[in-house]
């Protein structure tokens, strides 16, 4: 009987059926090491010449890369592996061998990784993120069944627009015009008056021509709606909801975050209060006008910029070293493989850091003359946030900037009682929520204020003319959450097959 990889710590001492798939192969002097996958885990199979038929140990050192196989062996106990058990092989059998595997254990291009997202899954790093994946929309789906909340569905196919016009994927629904949903809050907001505290969570889909590094065309939302929540409130949810998934990942997954080389920091921060400022206090941030714990946003990003540069200097050093020595000649075939892989990341990570020095001060000069009452771009948020080592509430913003649904403040009508919720280590923006308008006579005064065609919100402004009561909610973008949970560099890397501008294979 087969056993799963992830399960093998039963099974120490004994000996145990594997079947999976070669993800490395290393040789040494009558040995074979084969790092075999299964979907559950990695395992270090060990094939030693002594120990095993001629023939066995002629098949191990012919497997290929992603060659499926079938092993049966010794479960020995070593710290050292992933999952810290290895097998000591005494049959192997393939199943299928193969030929010119095209993602090898080199460094590739990602946009010719994209083009084989369907094999690339298949590596440790995007098995880890999507584990990560899995856990994180079941710590979701736990957080709010356990504090009484209904999960409610909301449809694909709407009427009308919800966060503005111009990100609308049209659609013929019948000889209707139609859209696919860009949030299911409206409907949320529906449910919850029935319901009490509700929470939607599926795919919604932005037209947007962008391809950053945060942006997906296809995403899923995480939306839940409270009734008789204000935005203080609101806020407290907020922060509970992310401390509770963070702290799960950070317990049930560290062998991923590890495979990942996830800096633990987030994790031992997340217990800390989440600072809320205001979007005055924000752009007073930006304009280097206000220090967080007298430290300077302009100051720090300039120091980052030193520090980026000087990393720069030191990685092109090594890898002329490396280079320099593999040419000598004399250097055993493993090392050599292991210089030049190595250097194979150096030259990605330089690439990475040359970005950020040409960014950083781009970023400075749109701090420096960031205007109050625009939104936040990207750029400002890493910046603010830089400053944190939690995530950070931005509350209070100007009406002009956010959705015709939220609710006006009773101290200046300029602003409205919204908040983004802003993770640390350059993520930016992972929350978006408010405290909605209960009001029929200035939510319809804000329909019109939008442009926004009053037939079509008919049965929204119901909510208010039937019994509307104070309510709340947010939506946590669930992709933009796993990439902050796992420090990928780019939001394609979170959805098993992402598209965006310009991405619809595979």
């Amino acid at each position: 009987m087969r056993t799963e990889i992830c399960h093998l710590e039963k099974h120490e001492g004994e000996k145990a059926s594997l079947a999976g798939w070669v993800a490395n192969k290393r040789t040494g002097k009558g040995l074979v090491f084969l790092e075999l996958r299964d979907g559950s885990g990695f395992c270090q199979c060990v094939v030693d010449e002594n120990q095993v038929k001629p023939e066995v140990f002629e098949l191990a050192k012919g497997a290929a890369l992603s060659a499926s196989l079938k092993l049966e062996g010794n479960v020995v106990k070593d710290d050292r592996q992933i999952g810290g058990f290895e097998l000591q092989v005494l049959s192997l059998e393939i199943i299928q061998n193969v030929e010119d595997y095209p993602i090898s254990n080199k460094e590739h291009g990602v946009d010719f990784l994209l083009e084989k997202r369907h094999l690339w899954l298949r590596s440790k790093k995007q098995w880890a993120v999507m584990r990560i994946r899995s856990r994180t929309k079941f710590a979701i789906h736990q957080f709010f069944q356990e504090r009484g909340f209904t999960q409610t569905d909301s449809p694909i196919f709407t009427g009308a627009a919800c966060e503005g016009t111009t990100t609308l994927f049209e659609s013929d629904f019948y000889g209707q015009e139609a859209f696919l949903s860009q949030s299911g809050q409206l409907y949320a907001e529906a449910t919850a008056m029935a319901l009490g505290k509700v929470y939607t969570f599926g795919p919604t889909f932005r037209a947007e021509k962008s391809k950053t590094r945060r942006h997906l065309s296809e995403f899923w939302m995480i939306e839940p709606e409270m009734i008789f929540y204000d935005l203080d409130m609101n806020m407290d949810l907020i922060e509970e909801f992310i401390r509770y998934v963070v702290t799960d990942i950070f317990t049930t997954h560290k062998a991923e975050l590890e495979i990942l080389g996830r800096d633990t920091k987030l994790f031992e921060n997340i217990g800390t209060s989440f600072p809320r400022i205001t979007y005055d206090e924000a752009v007073e941030i930006l304009h280097g006008k206000r220090d967080v714990n007298g430290v300077s946003a302009i100051k720090t990003l300039e120091n980052d910029l030193e520090e980026v540069k000087a990393s720069i200097v030191e990685k092109n050093k090594d890898i002329e070293e490396r280079e320099t020595a593999i040419a000598a000649g004399g250097m055993k075939k493993g090392k050599v493989n292991f210089n030049r892989n190595k250097i194979d990341t150096l030259k990605n990570e330089v690439k990475d850091l040359e970005e950020k020095e040409r960014n950083i001060p781009q970023w400075l000069e749109s701090a420096k003359n960031f205007k109050h009452g625009a939104d936040l771009g990207g750029s400002d948020e890493t910046i603010i946030t830089r400053l944190f080592d939690t995530p950070v509430m931005v509350y209070k913003w100007p009406k002009d900037i956010k959705a015709f649904y939220m609710k006006r403040d009773e101290e200046d009508d300029n602003y409205v009682k919204g908040v983004d919720c802003l993770a640390p280590e350059g993520f930016g923006e992972i929350v978006g929520g408010a405290q909605r308008e209960d009001s029929l006579e200035l939510l319809e005064q804000r329909i019109k204020e939008h442009d926004l065609p009053m037939e079509a919100f008919e049965w929204y402004l119901d909510l208010r003319r039937f019994g509307t009561v104070p309510h709340a909610g947010f939506g946590l973008g669930f992709e933009r959450m796993v990439m902050w949970l796992t420090n990928v560099p780019h939001i394609r890397e979170t959805i098993p097959f992402p598209r965006y501008y310009g991405r619809l294979f595979p």
